[in-house]
C-alpha cells in the first residue's frame, strides 16, 4: 500500500506568492486582501503580492478571488530576495500544427 507523503515543516512556512487574475481589481479591496499589494498590469491582469503565513490563509485568499468571481490565472511562490520574474509559457502541441 502506498504511504502518503510525509509533511514537513516547509508546508507551514510563510512565503510570499504572485497571484495573477484576468481582469482588473479596484483597489477598494486592497483591505480585504489583507496586506496583498495589487498591482495593475497593462495587459489588463491584476497582480496580488504579498507575504502568505500557511496553506491554510493562501486557501482563503484563493477563495476570495472565487468569491470575486475574476479568473485566476497563476499561483506562483516566490523567494522573498528574488525580483519578479516573468514567466513565458510554451506554445502548446495544438498551436505548433501547421
Amino acid at each position: 500500500m502506498n504511504e502518503p507523503p510525509a509533511i514537513t515543516a516547509d508546508h507551514h512556512e510563510l512565503g510570499k506568492y504572485e497571484i495573477r487574475l484576468k481582469g482588473h481589481l479596484d483597489d477598494r479591496w486592497a483591505d480585504w486582501f489583507e496586506g496583498l499589494s495589487i498591482t495593475h498590469a497593462d495587459n489588463g491582469d491584476t497582480l496580488l503580492t504579498g507575504p502568505v503565513i500557511d496553506q491554510t490563509a493562501l486557501h482563503s485568499v484563493l477563495r476570495k478571488v472565487r468569491d470575486l468571481g475574476l479568473p485566476l490565472l497563476s499561483v506562483l511562490h516566490v523567494e522573498a530576495d528574488q525580483p519578479h520574474m516573468k514567466i513565458n509559457h510554451p506554445p502548446s502541441p495544438k498551436d505548433s500544427n501547421p
